[in-house]
């Protein structure tokens, strides 16, 4: 007779039953829980609402929290038995110990997770291997009223009990539930996977009369099969524990002090069960709130990285944005987190570790390589839409052809089960098994927190030899990836960005946290170098201390779900308010270091009204409005100060016109239309056109939007667009300026904009107030350009790209919106045009037309994202010759940084030349020093420069402070090579690669 048919509902249905026989609950715990709206420390544990709770009873609202303190005693008929508690609050919780250090985390089972991947709760509580019978029960457990992903999950304690726990059941339950998944993933009909049908099937019969003897057979049954190892293998896996923690996303950032707690203390109690178990963690600034809030716990993690089972992961202080963040910022975020691990731990990180970023600007190869950073990982590629990354290891060739080697794990997940299931996409996807032997499963429960529980290390020991599947071995990711790089020559390349084809919304979300970030990271700039300048010149001290805490805090407001704008309300509502305090505090300190400077300059002639400071190296001749309404043309050396006398100037006359439907100046003649929106910008100079023929500029277009945070439709713009509707418009003339102010509204939103063109300028600016309260729209301004080229140039952190404005490929298609710092431009060999900005992100070009991406308003996660009133300037400007020979990136460089006006006076400390000086100077073209700033570790200037326009370069760099020598470093401040000065003029010459960055350590 057939075979009986072996049905998998029937195998699946046996693995629940044996999982409901594991626990038997046999004694409630009494309940006391003391419910505040914020967390208290666990000294201040009572000091909350005293509520008496059972389960089924409410003890908050969302964001609440409280210390539960749990009583009772276990009963004598469990004696000689495993006992456990089981809890679950229907919230995050932390039990801690009598001294007041996290012991282990626990989270509600009902929670939001992607649940192919496994559930995420914890709900286990150790009390006891063998009980005595009578032990007391008396724990604190603080918690918050949220899942692991922030929601609210009725804020009721589900249980709170004592159990037993059937240890065999529990080994039986994992016995069948690796084998089960095997049996369901492997896509084959072998006699390995009979057996092992036939097998599970034999232990559904056993377990329909459960005892002790049909689990003990049951056990030994699959046993055989768990028994089977590979042959020789082909590949093996390494498999490290992780728990992916967003410093903040769908929960404040206070929550996250307290996941990574919870987090952190289960790994270890993990440990202390599961001698194989390694486990990673990136980001020194959760490491950093450990380390302050629970000493203890810090340095039990601290002796479990000494003995290698713990890896400190990462190079940079948090996973950041890599797109929007400046250059600068991304060294610092290099900078400040290795010398974190390297501190703390005495590791020298070689691993990026990034698994969950919004894409990889091509910046980042370099800053990597100089930073002595080997290896990237990351998984997001995975998530794009119309094109698979053609690879899982290859060598990442950024903008200036630094190559780094990078992995993308196969599983395509840092959240893996490490189930059967796992290891056999890792090894069935792996795009590179041809001419790599090694891949990555990245295991445990992430992005709230938790990590790996003890799920994950009953089936790791049940897989890491199981015949049919690749070897698996738990150790750290950078023994994986220096096994990984043995096989290097045989790698592909990809050259360029990585860009990833979703999240494209997040180039534009949450616009005013976007303009605090460019404001501060400029402002930092302008406050390192006076602050150098004042040091160096013996006027002033260096803030060094203060700055270290200010920059800390803004790169951590780069992490990857606040800086791109895909938060809950509260953390932007939070960090505003933090940027807008940091922010004033890094202009008072740079007004004070220019005071300071400005103190030592000595006078000459006329009476000093004020002192110009120029950041830029070169010098700046342009129009200024010194702030108390009057005009000076000035004239400022590179990177240095003029000092400008009192006596009133007298204003030539100027070539200007301005009418409600003209601005007119030597240079440029624009035309504006009845509907506000520009006909015309024609080039005086060069009499052409700028604009395309018949179409028209600036206009303020409204798309229908109802994506989320991180997407918008794609094809929201096949709708068309409703235009702004003009309600006034006024022209003056203010000294060089002629201006149109234009008043705008629809819906419930109205805008402002200054339109203006200054004496000797071809910049059309265009300064913006809008109050936008538009619920799923999307706000852009439209400019077609005269311009016929196949590729937009893109200014990105270190140089620029050119992406393309065709659509020709799925490729060109899915690169609907770029990312573009201060400027963007579509240029052909004699003539182009430049969109300069000073805090937008997002672009999109096509054909001729560049659309700037100005305001969105989704409605999740935050359901007010950007409905308030919002600041922001950008300009049009034409050029003759393409931008690199028309040195674009100078244009957008002076948009976002003025000239500082400091008024003369005070007592000289130290001693600066007089009415001009230049104290950091360039000769040659094409190079920028994007930082000056005080060395880390010693009396030294670091000058940063970098390579603007793709080309080689040489360049004389003339440092005119008093210095004793100079030297090139690495990134991290490191000295690699001496320099000479120049034979008589005392400059360095420096030699420059295409997108080069060069650091030179000058020592005072």
């Amino acid at each position: 007779m057939p075979h009986t048919p072996i049905k998998m509902d029937v195998l699946r249905r046996t693995l629940q039953g044996i999982e409901s026989r594991i626990y038997t609950k046999v004694a409630p715990l009494a309940i006391t829980a003391y419910a505040t709206k914020e967390p208290v420390v666990f000294a201040e544990r009572e000091s909350g609402e005293r509520l008496e709770l059972n389960a089924g009873d409410k003890w908050g609202e969302r964001w609440d929290c409280a210390w539960f303190h749990f009583r009772g005693q276990v009963p004598e008929s469990a004696a000689g038995q495993k006992v456990v508690l089981l809890l679950d609050v229907n919230g995050e919780l932390c039990i801690f110990d009598d001294e007041g250090t996290p012991l282990q985390g626990l989270t509600n089972v009902n929670s939001e997770f992607d649940l192919t991947l496994g559930l995420p709760g914890k709900r286990v509580f150790p009390v006891a291997d063998n009980a005595a019978g009578g032990e007391v029960i008396d724990l604190w457990g603080d918690a918050g009223n949220n899942d692991l992903f922030g929601y609210y999950r009725s804020g009721t304690v589900k249980e709170a009990d004592i159990a037993i726990c059937r240890e065999e059941v529990r080994q039986l339950y994992y016995d069948y539930e690796v084998l089960l998944d095997y049996a369901e993933h492997i896509e084959d009909k072998s006699a390995r996977t009979a057996r092992i049908m036939q097998a599970l099937y034999d232990v559904s019969l056993l377990l329909r009369n459960p005892s002790d003897e049909t689990v003990a057979e049951a056990r030994r049954l699959l046993g055989t099969e768990l028994a089977k190892q590979g042959g020789d293998p082909t590949m093996t896996a390494t498999a490290v524990g992780h728990a992916h923690i967003d410093l903040a996303w769908l929960w404040p950032i206070r929550e996250t002090y307290r996941k990574g707690a919870r987090t952190f203390a289960t790994v270890l109690r993990l440990m202390e069960r599961y001698p194989d178990y390694v486990f990673g963690a990136s980001q020194p600034q959760l490491y950093q709130w450990v380390k302050e809030q629970h000493p203890k716990l810090y340095a039990q993690i601290k002796q479990r990285v000494a003995e290698g089972r713990w890896e400190v992961q990462g190079a940079m202080w948090v996973e950041p944005d890599s797109n929007i963040a400046g250059g600068e910022a991304l060294i610092r975020q290099i900078l400040l987190g290795k010398r974190f691990f390297k501190e703390e731990f005495g590791l020298d990180m070689r691993m990026l570790w990034v698994p969950d970023i919004f894409g990889y600007t091509a910046s980042l190869p370099q800053l990597l390589k100089q930073s002595g950073v080997d290896y990237v990982m990351t998984q997001k590629l995975s998530w794009s839409i119309h094109n698979d990354h053609p690879h899982h290891t290859f060598f990442w060739e950024g903008l200036d052809g630094s190559r780094i080697l990078t992995h993308l794990p196969p599983e395509d997940t840092y959240n893996g089960p490490a189930l059967p299931r796992s290891i056999m996409k890792a090894e069935r996807d792996y795009y590179d098994k041809n001419v790599s032997d090694h891949c990555l499963v990245v295991f445990g429960i992430g992005d709230g927190g938790g990590g790996p529980g003890e799920e994950h290390m009953e089936r790791l020991a049940r897989v890491k030899n199981l015949q049919g599947l690749i070897p698996v071995k738990q150790e750290p990711a950078i023994d994986f990836f220096d096994k990984l790089n043995a096989n290097r020559d045989r790698y592909k390349t990809w050259k360029g960005e990585l860009y990833l084809e979703k999240h494209q919304g997040t180039l534009t979300s949450q616009a005013r946290n976007k303009r605090f970030n460019r404001k501060l990271e400029k402002a930092l700039r302008e406050l390192e170098f006076a602050a150098s300048l004042a040091f160096a010149a013996g006027t002033g001290s260096y803030p060094a201390e203060e700055l270290d805490r200010i920059w800390k805090e803004m790169l951590l407001y780069q992490f990857h779900d606040i800086l791109p704008g895909s938060s809950i309300t509260r953390v932007f509502d939070e960090s505003l308010a933090r940027y807008e305090e940091l922010l004033s505090r890094v202009n008072e300190l740079a007004a004070g270091a220019y005071r300071d400077a400005a103190s030592a300059v000595t006078a000459s002639g006329a009476a000093r009204a004020a002192v110009l400071f120029n950041s830029l190296p070169w010098a700046r001749k342009e129009w200024l409005n010194t702030g108390k309404g009057e005009w000076r043309q000035v004239d400022v050396p590179a990177m240095g100060y003029a000092v400008v006398d009192s006596e009133q100037p007298t204003l030539p006359a100027f070539e200007l016109q301005a009418a409600n439907d003209s601005l007119e100046n030597d240079l440029i003649r624009v035309a504006f239309l009845a509907d506000g929106s520009i006909g015309s910008v024609y080039d005086k100079a060069l009499g052409r056109e700028t604009l395309a023929p018949g179409e028209r500029a600036n206009v303020l277009a409204i798309y229908k939007d109802d994506g989320d945070a991180w997407d918008f439709p794609e094809d929201y713009a096949a709708a068309g667009f409703e235009q702004m509707k003009l309600t006034a418009s006024q022209a003056i003339i203010d000294g060089p300026q002629a201006i149109v102010e234009q008043r705008y509204a629809c819906g419930k939103s109205t805008l402002t904009q200054r339109i203006s063109l200054t004496a000797g300028s071809k910049q059309l600016t265009f300064a913006t107030e809008a109050d936008w309260q538009e619920d799923g729209r999307m706000l852009r301004s439209i400019f077609p350009l005269n311009v016929y080229t196949d590729a937009a140039n893109c200014e990105i952190q270190f140089g620029h790209m050119k992406r393309p404005t065709h659509r020709n490929t799925m490729w060109d298609y899915a690169k609907d919106e770029i990312c573009a710092h201060q400027w963007i431009d579509l240029s052909q060999p004699d003539f182009g045009a430049a969109i300069l900005n000073d805090c937008k992100y997002g672009y999109s070009a096509n054909g001729h037309t560049v659309s700037v991406h100005l305001l969105r308003s989704p409605s999740f996660p935050d359901p007010v994202c950007d409905r308030a009133v919002h600041q922001f300037s950008y300009a049009l400007l034409p050029h003759e010759g393409d931008f690199i020979a028309a040195e674009v990136y100078k244009a957008g460089y002076a948009f976002n940084t003025p000239i500082a006006v400091v008024e003369a006076g005070g007592s000289r400390t130290g001693t600066l030349p007089t009415d001009r000086f230049s104290a950091i100077a360039l000769e040659g073209r094409g190079v920028m020093i994007e930082a000056v700033k005080k060395a880390e570790d010693e009396d030294a200037l670091i000058v940063r420069l970098y390579e603007t326009s793709g080309a080689n370069a040489a360049v004389q760099l003339r440092v005119r402070l008093p210095h004793a020598s100079a030297s090139l470093t690495d990134l991290l401040e490191q000295e690699t090579e001496t320099l000479s000065p120049s034979e008589g003029d005392g400059g360095y010459g420096l030699q420059f690669t295409p997108f080069e960055i060069k650091t030179v350590k000058v020592k005072l």
